[in-house]
Order: structure tokens, then C-alpha cells, then sequence
């Protein structure tokens, strides 16, 4: 079980923290300090010569310094607690309950860790201060029932009260009636029909599992076996009290238009089930062998699926339903992944991450370290470096569906995902390694041409590029009864095509016509208001604050119409205490785009943009300093509640709890020490006509 991260980590390696802490921003040993110690507009030299603003911003990037210094891992690495919801944790004691094998400490621990998560009004959300969630209000009341809490217990009967009120279990979403059907307290008559002969189908045939998104993908193939087999165990107890009106569990809907795609949809679905009852038996063991195999073949060394708890959970079941019994190698390893993703709080509560996060969080870890001054061969960063050269991915995954003859390399996300690099993380731990003096250089270049070249190949038919596969744009998956539970294809998106971006001008590629591809993807996906949208952080402020830096990188001047109107959004947007916020909200409600409480990743992301534009000296980059440093705590952190992370635009939100802490020091830095540096020690710059033509 993994104990928390977000505090310092203990230094195994004998290593004296207080030294390293104390070097921090002293010169390298190898030589005169590199580009980093540097401002914009000449060195330092003595803290007096420095202006209050100044003074109060190079204290906080001391402190927030020493901070994550101490966080880091004896091997290198960096990881911070990843935060979604309750479901996690509440599918977790369903699993233990379906396989038999309830535990009375992790139940507890579990039970108290969702109850906390209540609030006043019985409900749980998916997101701090968001509104409520019916299927989240679901899974947790039924953990809590399971913990033993019983129906009119206050807060369980204020939250069953809640539910009928909003529709009961009729109105959840599938993935929680399918969790409801595998105790029989909803019947799998009334679910959509998955079935296992999916898996057949040619990559190249509509629906086929390669043209759903890699997690929907590592999803669906489990949920074939069990939708075919239908599993139903014995249920502990009733929850008639989740139903509008329990004589009537299932109240019939009236069908939507053949002539829109939800009818279509529908009716296919409702021949489905009839085609279940007549499907050839040999065909259908034949789907069932080839989903187990493709299950088995795509467990990673630590048991886990893709590195993410839903696949595991429902990989789990269905080899179980295959006939693997829980010694089985297979099974220990799963079960023993699933164990690795909880959080034991002090308080003795357990908390579930749906993820975990290593490899980003290292290389954004690095980035702001370097940014803030630490000497490129500083000890903290090579020893990063070595975590993550010793991470690269040197087989070929899922994504050689689409891209067969190109090459492997990049880096993924988690501890263990060999199956599916992702070309942000890719970009991202390019420029980290670029920021870092090895002792091996050769090996440093070679694990980033490696990576370069891979996320080249993987750049989409438009241009861009998506999180972890190329041209992965069909719309019909979505439009399935099934896929109710958020997104679950992977067009490109502005955040990763920046970050790509932005890495090959770093690699002195800005004039290369891939890359150009991808400047005029993204100067088209501007928004009529100047921000871009942002798939994988929230939402519009994480977008406009990674496009910025990678056209400034490309060779854009900061007078180009397009930097321009993101200056100008990103200056409407700033909150009246100087920070930056943006709600969850925005993915539903344009009107929320760029509003919300300030955050300290929010308010850097902002600032990253705005520094890189050339707005150094600007108002609101002042405002927005002065928040930082205002809001900092005395031990170098900040506190950010809200979900700033995106897992599911609106359906799935994360809070990155490293995010508080990477962000703030990397905008600190460049305030401090100006705009990162390419290869050569200088900024990156394009060809002079590169910004005009694009």
C-alpha cells in the first residue's frame, strides 16, 4: 500500500537534504553557473539591488525550492496524491464484495474516507465545490451500506432522499447500474448489450476497439466478458429506498428519432439483445478466448492494466468469470496493482487514486526546479534524469495499430504502462531531460531522439496531436447507449500538440513542416476570444497558458495578433485579488471559461503565458506575482483544494496535488530568470518568417 506522498520523502540514500538544499542555487562544480541563474536582464548580484517585488518573489522560490527538493523519492523520482472521487473508493469494496473477499480494516478505512466526502445535503460531487453528482451519490451510498451504515442513519437516508428526488437508480449512468447488476439490484436486461465479439472486428471496421481512446479500450474489452456472462451474486441487503418507486424499478423511455443518431443507436442496441439469445456459441468462445487473451497480454510487470484502476478492476472480474481463481499469478498481480493505488491518510482514512502520476509529475518537477536556478547538474536533477531514462519505453504498444512501421520510444505516465506511452508526458520529459547536464550524455541523447522521433510519427493526419494515439477521431463511440461515463476517443488536442510544439523548437526543429503543421492546427483552434481549450487541464486558462509559450518558442513575436488576443483574454479573465481560477463548470457552460476561485496552478499557468508573451513588466503579471507570493505558506507551498486536472472534460476531474507546487515555482522562475532555454543555451528561435507565414 502506498503511504502519502504530498509530505517530504525520507532520504534513503544517505544524501544530506539540508546540503543539497543549501547548494541549491550555488554554481556547478563543473563550471560557471549555467543560463538559468540569469535574469532577463542581467544577473542578480545582490538581494539589495532588488526591487520589493522581486525581493519577495526570489524568497518564495527559496522556499517552494526547498520543498520539493524534500519531496523527491530516494530514486528520483517525484510523485504527488491524484485526486478524482468517492466512485474510486466505493467500487473498490463492490470488487471486494463481488470476488468474496471483504477486508474490515480497508472498509472501515474506506468508509470514513467517503464519509467525509459528504456534504450537508447528503450528496457527494465529483469535484470540490462542484454541484452534485446522482452517480456518485449512488456508489457511495451503497460503500457506506456496505461498511455497514445503515438506511436511516441521518446522513444515509438524507442522501437516499436526495437520489429519489433526481431520479433514483433509473437515472444513473451504466457504469453504476453495471455495478448495481452485479448484485441484482438492477437487472442486466435493462443495460446496454456489450458484446464480446467486438474484439473481432478489423481495425479497420466502424467500432472497433481501435477506435475508442486507449483507456475506454483497456475498458470495454473487460466489460465484453462480463456483460456476456451476466454475473449476478448474492446481494447483502435491498435498496428498494433508491428507487422512485420500487414496484416500478424500471420505468420505460420513449425511444429518440430514428432519425438522430440516439435512436439509430438504440434499436441497434435493442437487436443486440436479441442477437445475444442466437449467438453461434463456437463464434462467441471464440470472442471470449480472444478478450481474455488480449486482457492477459496487456497486464503490465506490476499486475496493473494501463496503469489506471478502472481496467484493472474490470480486467480482474472478467479473468475471474474466465475461470482464473484468485491464487492465480494473474489474479495476485491484479489485486496486489489495485492495493498499490490507495492512500493511507493520518487520520486513518484510505483514499483510492484512479492513477498515478510519476513520470509527469517528475519531468514537471524538473522543469520548474531548472527553471528556478538549480544548476543543470544540480544531484536532485540528475538523479531525475536517471529515473527517467530508466523509464523510456522500448517496445511497441496499441498505438502501432495505427502507426506499424514507426519506431518506439517516449515515455508514459505511470510507474508501469509500457502498453501505452503518451506523447504529452513525451514532450514533457524531452524538456525536462533538455534543462539537465548527464553524466552520460550520450544516453541522454539518445532516449530524446528516440522520443522525438516517436512523438513525430505520432502526430494526427490534421496536424496535431492527441494524448496516445494518432488519428483517433471517430465520433460513433461516443454516440453509443454505453458510453455514457465521459469521453472515450482521443482527438488531438491544443494542450499536447502545445507541449509537442513547443519540444521541437526546443530541439531546434520550429522550421520543420510538421511542426509548422501543428502552429497553423493551433492558431486555427483559437477561440473568437483569444484562449485556446484545454483537454487535459482546466480548461481555457491551462490551454491559452501552454499555446503562448510554444508559439514564443517558435519564433512568434509578442505583437502577433494571436499572442495579442491571449494577452487580452488572459488579462479579462484575472481575478480581483491578482490569481487566476477556473471552475470545472467550463466544460458545460462557456460562460464559466476563465472564472473561478483563484489557484496557485491556475494563477501560474496564467503568468506562464503572459511572461512568455513579453509582458514581464505588465500589471498583470505583477497582480498575479503578488498572489503567489501572498498566498505561499511559510513551509514553501501552497493550498489548492480545487481540481485543476482533467481526466474527462466535466465527467472526470483531477486534482493534482503536485500541481500546487511544479506550476508556481516554474512561473516564479521565469519571472526570476526568463524563458527556459533550448539546446544551444540561448532561447529558441525560429526562422525570422516562420510566425508570418504560419
Amino acid at each position: 500500500m502506498t503511504a502519502t506522498t504530498d509530505g517530504g520523502a525520507a532520504r534513503a540514500d544517505g544524501a544530506d537534504p539540508e546540503h543539497e538544499r543549501a547548494g541549491a542555487f550555488a554554481p556547478t562544480a563543473s563550471g560557471p553557473p549555467g543560463p538559468h541563474l540569469t535574469s532577463a536582464t542581467g544577473p542578480h548580484s545582490a538581494a539589495d539591488h532588488e526591487d520589493e517585488l522581486t525581493r519577495g518573489v526570489r524568497e518564495a522560490t527559496e522556499r517552494a525550492v526547498r520543498d520539493l527538493l524534500d519531496r523527491q523519492d530516494p530514486a528520483g523520482w517525484w510523485k504527488g496524491d491524484l485526486e478524482t472521487n468517492v466512485t474510486m473508493d466505493a467500487e473498490d469494496l463492490l470488487l471486494r464484495q463481488f470476488l468474496g473477499i471483504p477486508d474490515e480494516a480497508v472498509t472501515r478505512a474506506a468508509a470514513l474516507f467517503v464519509r467525509g466526502e459528504q456534504r450537508e445535503d447528503g450528496t457527494w460531487a465529483t469535484f470540490h465545490g462542484g454541484p452534485p453528482d446522482l452517480s456518485a451519490t449512488i456508489e457511495a451510498y451503497v460503500g457506506l451500506r456496505l461498511a455497514g451504515d445503515r438506511p436511516d442513519d441521518p446522513h444515509m437516508s438524507r442522501a437516499s432522499a436526495w437520489i429519489r428526488a433526481h431520479g433514483g437508480l433509473a437515472a444513473a449512468r451504466v457504469f453504476t447500474r453495471i455495478w448495481l447488476a452485479l448484485f441484482g439490484w438492477w437487472s442486466w436486461d435493462h443495460l446496454p448489450e456489450l458484446p464480446p465479439e467486438l474484439v473481432l472486428l478489423p481495425s479497420w471496421a466502424p467500432l472497433n476497439i481501435y477506435d475508442f481512446g486507449c483507456w475506454a479500450r483497456q475498458t470495454i474489452v473487460p466489460l465484453t466478458v462480463v456483460s456476456a456472462h451476466r454475473p449476478v451474486r448474492p446481494a447483502p441487503f435491498v435498496l428498494d429506498e433508491l428507487h422512485t418507486d420500487a414496484r416500478n424499478p424500471y420505468p420505460t423511455k420513449r425511444p429518440a428519432p430514428l432519425t438522430s443518431w440516439e435512436g439509430v443507436f438504440q434499436r441497434m442496441d435493442k437487436a443486440l439483445h436479441a442477437y445475444r439469445r442466437f449467438a453461434p456459441r463456437r463464434l462467441r468462445g471464440a470472442a471470449m478466448a480472444n478478450a481474455g487473451r488480449w486482457i492477459i497480454e496487456r497486464q503490465e510487470n506490476d499486475g496493473c492494466w494501463g496503469g489506471i484502476q478502472p481496467p484493472a478492476v474490470y480486467s480482474v472480474i472478467a479473468l475471474h468469470l474466465l475461470g482464473y481463481d484468485l491464487d492465480h499469478p494473474v489474479m495476485r498481480a491484479g489485486l496486489a496493482s489495485l492495493d498499490r493505488f490507495a492512500i493511507w491518510r493520518e487520520d486513518g482514512a484510505r483514499m483510492i487514486e484512479a492513477c498515478q502520476s510519476p513520470v509527469w509529475d517528475t519531468c514537471l518537477a524538473a522543469i520548474a526546479l531548472a527553471d528556478a536556478g538549480l544548476p543543470a547538474d544540480h544531484p536532485a536533477l540528475v538523479k531525475s534524469a536517471d529515473w527517467m531514462l530508466g523509464e523510456e519505453i522500448g517496445r511497441s504498444g496499441d498505438w502501432a495499430v495505427r502507426r506499424p512501421g514507426l519506431a518506439p520510444g517516449g515515455w508514459a505516465f505511470e510507474f508501469h504502462n509500457d502498453n501505452y506511452p503518451d506523447i504529452d508526458d513525451t514532450a514533457e520529459v524531452v524538456l525536462a531531460l533538455r534543462r539537465i547536464r548527464h553524466p552520460d550524455p550520450v544516453r541522454l541523447e539518445g532516449a530524446i531522439a528516440r522520443g522525438v522521433s516517436w512523438n513525430l510519427g505520432m502526430q494526427s493526419k490534421n496536424g496535431a496531436w492527441g494524448a496516445f494515439d494518432a488519428d483517433n477521431t471517430s465520433t460513433l463511440p461516443n454516440r453509443l447507449p454505453f458510453c455514457d461515463f465521459g469521453e472515450v476517443i482521443d482527438p488531438p488536442s491544443a494542450d499536447v500538440t502545445a507541449h509537442v510544439v513547443e519540444m521541437l523548437a526546443v530541439e531546434g526543429r520550429a522550421a520543420d513542416p510538421r511542426t509548422r503543421r501543428g502552429i497553423s492546427w493551433l492558431l486555427a483552434e483559437q477561440e473568437a476570444d483569444g484562449g485556446w481549450f484545454g483537454r487535459w487541464g482546466t480548461n481555457y486558462v491551462y490551454g491559452t497558458g501552454s499555446v503562448v509559450p510554444a508559439l514564443t518558442a517558435c519564433g512568434f513575436s509578442p505583437s502577433h495578433p494571436a499572442i495579442r488576443r491571449a494577452v487580452h483574454w488572459l488579462e479579462s479573465v484575472q481575478n480581483e485579488d491578482g490569481g487566476w481560477g477556473e471552475d470545472q463548470r467550463s466544460y458545460q457552460d462557456r460562460a464559466w471559461a476563465g472564472k473561478g476561485a483563484s489557484t496557485a496552478s491556475q494563477t501560474a499557468w496564467a503568468l506562464m503565458a503572459l511572461l512568455s508573451a513579453g509582458e514581464r513588466d505588465g500589471r498583470a503579471v505583477e497582480r498575479g506575482l503578488r498572489w503567489l507570493v501572498d498566498t505561499q505558506r511559510a513551509d514553501g507551498t501552497w493550498e489548492e483544494p480545487y481540481f485543476t486536472g482533467t481526466g474527462f472534460p466535466w465527467d472526470f476531474s483531477i486534482n493534482y496535488h503536485l500541481y500546487r507546487q511544479v506550476f508556481p515555482l516554474t512561473a516564479l522562475g521565469r519571472y526570476l530568470h526568463g524563458e527556459p532555454f533550448g539546446p544551444d543555451g540561448r532561447h529558441p528561435t525560429a526562422a525570422p518568417a516562420l510566425a508570418e507565414e504560419a
